[in-house]
């Protein structure tokens, strides 16, 4: 017998969702439109992905239900429906039963209710059960044949999902919900207790009746808070329960009823030309024609499709939505941009309480807001905040000074913040900004924990386009078709700029309310071209965004260094810098300077008559490392030139640099991490940089060595062994490679003994080292040429080892060949887990269409290398917090954690971290993390 499989719909939620991702769309007559739009998109979006052949779209009814009679207070903190949604509540409802769904709204009866009773029946069915809502109330009805789906986050929920999410079971879901409360229906819990609170409590005790029984054995203000709660929290546990045995019978007789329907073509062309979508007016007319449509639909602007592993091939999707997306997408952008140049723009500057508490009001019942600071500084942790701006509605925007220094009067910086701390550390009131971890570290500077961060349009672009710019202005232009107001229009250029907190309120309210409006229209934009691609998607919502959040931890933490030592070796060094500059002076037969580009020229090319490599644009012979390097074959002055310029740049960007970037207080450097930067989703670290300290250099790690723990800590080093070379052989599907790796091979051994026809046990060093060139140099689309260069061997010889790979990894060789021919088509190649890496000069021609094919075939391994360490960062921080460690990360580079660690957590980090890191992704291949401890970075690395 065929097992059924049932889709419920939380239609209130979707709706909700749906008018404000376009909330100024109307259609010719002035109509608001844009709840309609997003309800279509995403209500066939549910049905194409979460397919079922049974499905239901639920929406609470009117009018009170039994948890108001038994609390008046239940909701009533909600704002009212906006009146631009009320009117389209009915066209919903129509539009939702032409598109095929049953629509279920009971009186008296909540939708959750609704829901509940229907996954109940269909559960006693033996039916399996998807709900599509973003309600954690719901995840009490999790269990074996019911998950949920959170289409806004991409978040699936089964039992383990639950337990992850919550810490908690479903069955115990009602008991953690009763203790914390519930603040988006306002119902209280026990004052002070969160989620660590409630699931040490449930840890202890069992359930909630066993610790209102045992309150007495709670200790401390917590503890009083509890026993103060005992007359509560049976009817907090009443208000939160879920009914699953509601009367549905005058509505719904059977589950049999909520069969799946075809779409009613003829309506749904009557009501798409009633509100004014043409493209699907087009379709559905050619439809009804006989026609095959061009497009599918336009693509959803509040909904998502399911990506329910990782390992999911995306492409099936980028295929499926990749045109269509494509065609809507450009559609939609031209509709955008002649819709934003027409909005009105009423910026406020907000200078008194009354303005203050209108415009806290206004954020508080909006279901998302954008959120910008103005500031001192761009370095974060040392920037002092001059104002805040919001904006909820696209062309409305509010700019509120809190220190500016031009004798105009304003609010205080302390009122300001702790009039809206409660909003800022809302996690329920949502958040959108461009680069928010920046403005997470303002509002921490003052002991404000940003919460309810859930869109960033720098991470929207990111994740859209890495290889264009992303900063506001360069956004708006490419988007929206506006120009903004410039940072040097309003504070000046060069020696003569101010800063932002001298800044005239007038001129500081224009741009500042702007970044706020122009923050929020493009992510109106950008949001829903992320939603057309599963594998962007998953980027956006698993990795980037929570990435985020460890990123602005790892921050703060910083890393302790050694100044004493760093001064020791900068005697060291500034006597083997002498040294050099003697010896590179005797090798010239002169003194010159060695740091002019110029002079080297003269000596080498002039003087010495060496032969030219390559010239500069001007015509100059050129004296830049490559140069310098292949001279260095076979003359000394250009290795000792190296030599100099390699010492010279670790003496001044480390060795007398991080001593003054240090926290006096703390000895603790604080670099700064950048995910939108490199194209492959690598993280970039500046100020300093602590990312390309070299390590092939003794001095390079002598400088690692000033890198030390915390006082009773040790530093612990967590990396992926090999990382790249297993993904290469996860994408390649080479037989001969995944077995090596599946036994635990040595790979260079193993490379080594088929392409030299050798047994295992018999391949030595040179030969090995040869393998761990082609190895890595294949995986960077290195040639015959470059690795006769690499290795110092006949290009024929190079030619053969290459010919004698490929026919023992045969895998390999198709996979290049397919990578080339797929980025030559689409522009770009993918990740393991879905984000697009464009290229684009591969459609180009000469070597730089070279230079890109060769980029294509290790940007997927670079790129999957790079999505598996943010997903271990998130992994391993969401533990530290749930086991509450003392634990810190500290940095991430490349393919390595870095960890202060107490010494009594050390064997738990030890046997633990490399289970996490190695269980965030299941590849073809094993991963494998090798864990070294020291007392400083060079010791742990």
């Amino acid at each position: 017998m065929t097992k059924h499989r049932l889709l419920l719909v939380d239609g209130s939620s979707y709706l909700y969702r749906a008018f404000h991702a376009m909330p100024d769309l109307r259609n010719g007559a002035g109509d608001p439109t844009g709840a309609i739009y997003g309800m279509v998109n995403m209500m066939r979006r549910a049905r194409s992905e979460l397919k079922a052949d049974h499905i239901a779209c639920v929406f609470d009814a009117k009018g009170k239900t039994f948890r108001d009679e038994m609390y008046p207070e239940y909701k009533a903190h909600r704002s009212p429906m906006p009146e631009d949604l009320v009117k389209q509540i009915e066209p919903i409802h129509a539009m939702v039963k032409a598109l095929g769904w049953p629509v279920l709204m009971v009186s008296g009866v909540e939708a959750d209710d609704v829901i509940a009773t229907l996954a109940s029946q269909a559960t006693q069915a033996g039916w399996e059960t998807i709900i599509s809502t973003g309600d954690k109330d719901l995840a009490q009805l999790v269990n074996a044949s019911v998950t949920l789906i959170n289409t806004m986050t991409n978040e699936k929920l089964d039992i383990n999902g639950v337990i992850e999410k919550f810490g908690v079971p479903p069955e115990r879901i009602v008991d953690y919900l009763s203790i914390i409360g519930d603040t988006v229906d306002n119902v209280p819990g026990v004052p002070k207790a969160g989620p660590k609170t409630a699931n040490k409590w449930l840890a202890e005790f069992g359930d909630l009746d066993n610790l209102m029984a045992n309150a007495d054995q709670v200790k401390g203000v917590v503890g009083e808070n509890l026993r103060n709660s005992l007359e509560w929290l049976p009817q907090a546990r009443q208000l939160i329960t879920v009914k699953t045995d509601c009367d549905l019978s005058p509505h719904l007789p059977g589950l049999d009823d909520l069969h799946a329907k075809p779409e009613d073509a003829p309506l749904l062309r009557e009501l798409f030309e009633r509100y004014a979508f043409k493209t699907w007016l087009r379709d559905v007319e050619r439809q009804l024609s006989g026609a095959v449509p061009e497009a599918v639909s336009d693509f959803d602007l509040a909904g998502s499709p399911i990506k329910n592993t990782a390992e999911a091939n995306v492409k099936d999707a980028v295929k499926k939505f990749g045109p269509t997306a494509t065609e809507a997408t450009t559609a939609l952008s031209q509709e955008t941009t002649d819709l934003h140049g027409a909005i009105a723009k009423r910026y406020e500057c907000v200078v008194d309480e009354m303005a203050l508490d209108r415009w806290i009001k206004k954020i508080e019942g909006a279901a998302l807001t954008a959120v910008d600071t103005e500031t001192t500084s761009l370095d974060a942790l040392a920037a002092e905040l001059v104002g805040i701006s919001l904006c909820v509605t696209p062309g409305e925007a509010c700019y509120i000074p809190v220190a500016h220094r031009n004798g105009e009067a304003q609010l205080s910086r302390e009122l300001v913040l702790a009039r809206m701390k409660p909003w800022l550390e809302s996690a329920t009131n949502l958040k959108l900004g461009q680069n928010l971890k920046y403005d997470s570290h303002i509002f921490a500077n003052y002991g404000v924990a940003l919460q309810g961060i859930t869109f960033d349009t720098m991470l929207e672009s990111y994740v859209l386009e890495s290889h264009m710019p992303h900063n506001m202005d360069n956004l708006a232009e490419r988007h929206l078709g506006m120009k903004t107001i410039k940072y040097e229009e309003v504070c000046g250029k060069g020696v003569h700029q101010i800063g932002f907190d001298q800044v005239d309120l007038k001129i500081a309210t224009d741009y500042a309310a702007e970044d706020a409006d122009i923050t929020l229209r493009l992510h109106h934009v950008l949001w829903p071209q992320i939603q057309a691609s599963p594998g962007l998607l998953y980027i956006y919502g698993n990795i980037e965004m929570p990435a985020m959040r460890v990123l602005g931890i790892m921050e703060r933490n910083g890393i302790r260094i050694d100044s004493a030592l760093l001064s020791q070796q900068g005697q060291e060094v500034g006597k083997r810098l002498l040294a050099l500059e003697g010896e590179i002076h005797k090798l010239a037969g002169q003194p010159f300077n060695i740091q002019s580009p110029k002079q080297i020229a003269e000596i080498l090319f002039g003087q010495l008559e060496l032969p030219v490599i390559k010239k500069t644009p001007s015509g100059a012979p050129s004296t830049d490392e490559e140069v310098l390097q292949k001279l260095a074959e076979d003359y000394p002055l250009p290795a000792r030139i190296l030599d100099y310029r390699s010492l010279a740049k670790l003496m001044s960007t480390y060795i007398e640099k991080l001593p003054r970037m240090a926290d006096p207080k703390t000895g603790r450097v604080h670099t700064s991490f950048s995910q939108a930067t490199a194209v492959t989703g690598r993280l970039a670290s500046s100020d300093p940089n602590l990312q390309n300290i070299p390590v092939r250099t003794e001095e390079g790690r002598r400088i690692r060595e000033a890198f030390i723990p915390a006082e009773g800590c040790k530093l612990l080093s967590a990396d992926y062994s090999q990382i790249e070379l297993r993904i290469m052989a996860h994408i390649a599907e080479d037989e001969n490679l995944l077995a090596a790796f599946a036994a635990g091979k040595d790979v260079h051994q193993a490379t080594a003994a088929e392409i030299f026809g050798v047994p295992l046990e018999s391949v030595n060093s040179e030969q090995r080292r040869y393998a761990k060139v082609i190895n890595f140099g294949l995986i960077y689309g290195m040639s015959a040429f470059g690795l006769a260069g690499n290795l110092g061997i006949e290009r024929s010889a190079a030619q053969n080892y290459i010919a004698k790979y490929f026919d023992r990894y045969p895998g390999v060789a198709q996979y290049m060949e397919r990578t080339r021919l797929e980025a030559r088509e689409n522009g770009y190649v993918e990740t393991v887990f879905g984000r697009r890496l464009w290229l684009p000069e591969i459609k180009g021609s000469g070597p730089r269409r070279q230079g890109a094919e060769r980029a294509a075939i290790n940007a997927p391994m670079q790129g999957t290398a790079a999505d598996l360490i943010k997903l271990a960062m998130i992994a391993v921080e969401n533990w530290l917090e749930q086991e509450q460690l003392k634990t810190r990360m500290l940095l991430q580079v490349h393919d390595e954690l870095v960890f202060d660690v107490p010494l009594d957590e050390l064997e738990l980090l030890q046997a633990k971290l490399p289970d996490l890191m190695c269980k965030v992704a299941e590849l073809k291949v094993p991963l494998v993390v090798g864990i070294g401890i020291g007392d400083n970075w060079e010791e742990a690395h």
